[in-house]
């Protein structure tokens, strides 16, 4: 049973008596006691492998700040882990994908993951977080989109340009949706597995949707989207789990996201709330939307910026707060504090009748 199904209730657009709170990357380098644990496991991709160590970080921003919301900490590339394409994290230089995937003859050697066997950790990591966590609040499931993840694969890790995955989708087309097919089923079932083990909702990071042009965009990054959303498990224990979707640099085409199917819409900072509500005609709950750069100002300047986040969202249920993106690993955990301090304090009066 749970004691705070705040998050449920907004993400189904369902009364609320204030609006709930949590943060991307709430469990992450910001927070020293994370920085312990990661040093203890020796690496990061042995943290997010080892369910122990991921349930411990998982809660580590609950011991600290009253959030409404937990999230699975892991990463949105387990899945080309698990397709056996060689990730590492270098320090300082982000993922490399040791065997990029260019060719169509590359795309034909892999294979969909089992969840259950080859991701059988996250699984594990999953059940671990809802015993620990007692109801005390819902637990977040993720997976990176299919375009996303698509672009690490072929660029062979982080890029800036994207030449390679571009390149293969201007001259080989047929390629790259060969590929992102896979990734589709790929990601279907790891979601489902997420949900059927205990996430009680769902979010697909779409880091790098907003670097296609809109036709691009919606043939590439939206329809794979489209295609997960209409096939996710929909209702566990007794409860509708809702699903959120997230494109960075996407604000033009929320109108379009919302009729995909999902529950819910996160907004980046370049997006006004009232703009987004207006756009997708209260259709879907949104999600968002503080500038993560605002955590490095005072408590007070951030109280007032929450302040502006919650007027721009205006009255009515539908709203979580979040940052518009991943918070930054220099933030003062104090000044998160603030921020989540300043939602509880202001957000009621949004929700009185």
């Amino acid at each position: 049973m749970l004691k705070n199904d705040l998050l449920l209730r907004a993400l189904l657009r369902q009364p609320v008596e204030r609006t709930p709170v949590w943060m991307m990357r709430q469990a992450g380098r910001y927070l020293p006691e994370y920085r312990a644990t990661r040093a203890r496991a020796g690496s990061f991709l042995k943290l997010c492998m080892t369910p122990e160590l991921a349930c411990e970080v998982t809660l580590q921003p609950l011991a600290r700040y009253p959030l409404d919301a937990a999230i699975l900490f892991s990463d949105i590339l387990t899945i080309p882990h698990a397709l056996g394409l060689g990730l590492q994290f270098e320090t300082g230089e982000g993922p490399r994908i040791e065997r990029p995937v260019r060719s169509r003859s590359d795309v034909a050697k892999l294979g969909v993951p089992d969840p259950n066997t080859e991701l059988r950790y996250v699984m594990d990591a999953v059940r671990l977080i809802r015993r620990e966590l007692n109801g005390r609040v819902p637990l977040i499931g993720f997976a990176g989109s299919p375009w996303t993840v698509g672009t690490y694969i072929v660029e062979g890790g982080s890029s800036r340009e994207f030449s390679n995955i571009k390149a293969m989708m201007y001259e080989e087309p047929a390629t790259l949706h060969s590929l992102l097919e896979l990734l589709v089923e790929s990601t279907r079932l790891y979601l489902n597995a997420q949900i059927a083990a205990g996430a009680q909702a769902v979010m697909i990071f779409d880091t790098w949707g907003g670097v296609l042009t809109p036709a691009q965009y919606r043939e590439f990054s939206l329809q794979p989207m489209e295609r997960i959303v209409a096939d996710l498990r929909r209702e566990n224990e007794g409860r509708r789990v809702p699903v959120i979707l997230f494109t960075k640099n996407g604000g033009a085409w929320l109108n379009t996201m919302a009729r995909s199917g999902c529950d819910a819409l996160g907004v980046d900072w370049t997006t006004d709330l009232a703009d987004a509500r207006r756009a997708v005609q209260d259709s879907v709950a949104l999600q968002g939307n503080l500038d993560p750069n605002c955590l490095y100002a005072s408590p007070q300047t951030i109280r007032t910026e929450v302040a502006r986040v919650l007027a721009s969202y205006g009255r009515g249920h539908g709203h979580v707060f979040n940052l518009g993106h991943g918070i930054h690993p220099a933030v003062d955990p104090e000044h998160a504090g603030a921020m989540i301090a300043a939602v509880h304090e202001l957000s009621p009066p949004y929700h009185k009748d």
